[in-house]
C-alpha cells in the first residue's frame, strides 16, 4: 500500500468518524437545531410540525384528506390526519425503488406520480394507502437525464396534466425542445406537447385563481457570481412562450456563451426578479380564509436555499403581492432555516389546505410544518 493511499483512507475514515458523530448527537438530542420556534413570521402567524417524512419534497391532496409525499429518493408516502387534531397519525410508504418520484397530483380517485423519464397511475390509492394498488405507467418517452430531471407535476384548468422538463446542464443548447420546457398531456398519459420553452429548471408552478393563467418558478443559472442571475417568477397566459433559456436571463441578462445568438428582447422576460440562486421551487396561489384578507390570491414561495453562493440566501418562505393580476412586490414571509450560514432545514413545497391554514414540505429536515393564522 502506497503512502498516498494511506492519506487517502486515513481522510475517509476520519470523515466518517466525523459522520458517525454528527448521526449520533443528532440522535441523542444533542443537536441544536432551532425547530418551529426559530421561524419568524409576521405577527399572528404560528408554526408547527404537522409529519415526519423523511425527504419531503412535493405535496397533494386527495378529496378524503390524504396528503401525498413525493421525494428526490425512491419512495412516495401517503400522511393521513385520522383523529383530526391538525397533527398526522399515520405515514405510509406506498411506492419504493423508483426513480426521483419527486412529482405527485391527484384527479379522479387517482395519485400520479412523476419520476424522470416517466408518469405513473395508483388508481383508488386514498382509500387504502396501507395496501395501494398496483402502478399503471402511462407514459414512459420523458428523457432520463438526472440533472434538473425531478419533475413537480399538476392538473391545470384544461383538465391535462403539467410536467416540466429542466435543462440537462447549467447551460446548454438542445435540439429536442423537450429539453427546458413545460410540457401537459391527457391523464391517460397521451396527446404529448410542449406548452411553454426557455424554462431551465422550474419545480413549482399554480394557476391564477381567477384568470386560470399559469405562473411558475424558474431557477436561474449558475457561475455567473453570487449576485446574477436572478431566479425568476413567470406567467405563461397562453401556450407558446419562450422565456429566454439559455440565451437570456432574468429578461435582460445575456448568456456570455449563448446570449449573441438571440437578443432579450425576443422572450418573455420574468414577472418578477427573485433572490439570485435562492432555489425558487414550490409557489401557491393563497385560496383559503384563515390568513388575513392581504393575503388572498397572493403567491407564497419556497426558497429552497443556495448551494454554491458565497454567502447563503434563501432557506425562506417569500410572499409576492400582485395588483390587478400582476406582481408588484417581493419580501420574506417566514425565515430561520438559516442559521449563522448554517441551514436546518430547506423549504420545498407549500400546500393549501381546506381549513387555511399552509402545510411546507422541508426535505432536509424531513418535516411537514403547518402555519396558521390566529389559531
Amino acid at each position: 500500500m502506497t503512502n498516498s493511499t494511506r492519506s487517502r483512507l486515513g481522510g475517509l475514515m476520519m470523515a466518517l468518524l466525523a459522520l458517525s458523530f454528527q448521526v449520533a448527537c443528532s440522535q441523542s438530542g444533542t443537536d441544536a437545531r432551532p425547530g418551529p420556534n426559530g421561524i419568524k413570521m409576521p405577527n399572528g402567524f404560528k408554526i408547527s410540525v404537522y409529519a415526519d417524512v423523511p425527504g419531503a419534497r412535493s405535496l397533494a391532496r386527495s378529496p378524503s384528506g390524504v396528503i401525498f409525499v413525493g421525494t428526490r429518493g425512491d419512495r412516495v408516502y401517503a400522511v393521513s390526519d385520522t383523529n383530526d387534531d391538525q397533527i398526522a397519525d399515520r405515514v405510509y410508504t406506498i411506492a419504493g425503488g423508483l426513480f426521483m418520484p419527486n412529482g405527485v397530483a391527484f384527479r379522479d380517485n387517482a395519485l400520479y406520480v412523476a419520476e424522470v423519464n416517466r408518469i405513473l397511475r395508483f388508481d383508488d390509492i386514498a382509500s387504502r394507502p396501507e395496501n395501494p394498488p398496483e402502478l399503471i405507467v402511462i407514459n414512459d418517452s420523458y428523457p432520463s437525464d438526472r440533472s434538473h430531471g425531478w419533475k413537480f407535476i399538476a392538473f391545470g384548468p384544461d383538465g391535462k396534466l403539467y410536467v416540466p422538463v429542466g435543462a440537462p446542464c447549467n447551460v446548454c443548447e438542445r435540439d429536442d425542445p423537450i429539453y427546458a420546457s413545460i410540457t401537459r398531456l391527457n391523464s391517460d398519459g397521451s396527446g404529448r406537447e410542449v406548452f411553454a420553452s426557455g424554462i431551465r429548471n422550474t419545480v413549482g408552478f399554480d394557476w391564477h385563481p381567477q384568470t386560470g393563467e399559469l405562473w411558475f418558478t424558474d431557477n436561474g443559472r449558475d457561475l455567473l457570481g453570487d449576485n446574477m442571475p436572478p431566479d425568476e417568477l413567470n406567467r405563461a397566459p397562453q401556450a407558446g412562450l419562450n422565456f429566454g433559456f439559455p440565451y437570456c436571463h432574468g429578461g435582460d441578462i445575456p448568456d456570455p456563451q449563448f446570449g449573441g445568438e438571440r437578443p432579450c428582447a425576443d422572450f418573455t422576460p420574468p414577472e418578477m426578479k427573485l433572490g439570485p440562486h435562492v432555489a425558487a421551487l414550490g409557489m401557491r396561489f393563497y385560496t383559503g380564509n384563515m390568513f388575513p384578507e392581504e393575503y388572498r390570491n397572493q403567491i407564497f414561495i419556497a426558497e429552497h436555499g443556495s448551494w454554491n453562493r458565497s454567502t447563503p440566501i434563501g432557506y425562506r418562505i417569500t410572499l409576492v403581492k400582485l395588483d390587478s393580476d400582476r406582481a408588484v412586490s417581493y419580501e420574506t414571509f417566514a425565515d430561520g432555516w438559516l442559521v449563522g450560514g448554517e441551514a436546518w432545514g430547506r423549504p420545498v413545497d407549500l400546500l393549501v389546505m381546506p381549513d387555511g391554514s399552509l402545510l411546507v414540505s422541508d426535505d432536509f429536515g424531513g418535516k411537514i410544518y403547518r402555519i396558521t393564522y390566529g389559531e
